[in-house]
């Protein structure tokens, strides 16, 4: 690899922020449980506002399940020494845009490409 990276930061970066998302799932899992729809207990509103945290709620597990997917697919690529390329085009991932998100797959060329795609 042609620049220099200190992979183990980077993984002990990646560690960290799993570990973060792995105790924050309970308290989502909490939030998210299932709305009792008992009129005689929760008003109309009530449950209105019951409903729509528990559908943010979900989102939000959705986003932390696939950055889970991203921590754990980088942390794969510092065991087989692929860590810091690009997963599409092989080339060198800039470090500043690793310390950005230790966990981006993409270099800056092949992200914009991407997004153009879209």
């Amino acid at each position: 690899m042609d620049h220099q990276i200190d992979i183990e930061a980077f993984k002990m970066r990646l560690l960290t922020a799993r570990q973060v998302l792995l105790e924050l799932d309970e308290t989502r899992h909490q939030a998210g449980a299932t709305v009792e729809l008992d009129q005689s207990r929760t008003g109309r509103l009530s449950r209105m506002d019951a409903l729509q945290l528990q559908a943010m709620a979900q989102a939000g597990k959705q986003r932390a399940a696939l950055a889970l997917r991203r921590i754990e697919a980088a942390l794969y690529r510092c065991e087989t020494g692929e860590y810091g390329l690009c997963v599409e085009c092989e080339e060198p991932i800039a470090v500043k845009r690793l310390e950005a998100d230790p966990a981006t797959p993409l270099c800056i060329q092949c992200a914009q490409a991407r997004e153009q795609g879209r």
